[in-house]
C-alpha cells in the first residue's frame, strides 16, 4: 500500500475510534458502570482521533462541562487536521 493510502487509513480509524470511544463512555455514564480513564479518552485524541472524539463529544453531549476536553479536543482536533493536510501534500 502507498504511504498515503495508509496515512489516510491510520487517521480514519483512530477518528473513528475516537467517536466510538466517547460514546462507550458516555453509555457507561448513563448505565452507571465503570467509566473509560479520562487518560485514554486523551491518548485516543493526541494519537489522532481529536476529530471523532470532539465529534463525538458533541453529538453525544459527553464531557462538554469539561473545560479541558471542551477546549483542548478541538484545539487538537484543528492541529491534526492542519498536520494531517501538510503530510498529506507534502508526501
Amino acid at each position: 500500500m502507498e504511504g498515503k493510502t495508509i496515512l489516510i487509513l491510520a487517521y480514519i480509524v483512530m477518528n473513528f475510534t475516537g467517536l466510538i470511544i466517547m460514546w462507550e463512555d458516555k453509555q457507561r455514564a448513563i448505565h452507571h458502570k465503570y467509566r473509560i480513564q479520562e487518560k485514554t479518552l486523551w491518548l485516543v485524541a493526541l494519537f489522532g482521533g481529536a476529530v471523532g472524539a470532539t465529534m463525538g463529544m458533541q453529538l453525544y453531549r459527553h464531557k462538554t462541562k469539561h473545560v479541558q476536553f471542551k477546549i483542548g479536543f478541538p484545539l487538537l482536533a484543528v492541529i491534526e487536521f492542519i498536520l494531517m493536510l501538510y503530510l498529506f501534500l507534502k508526501y
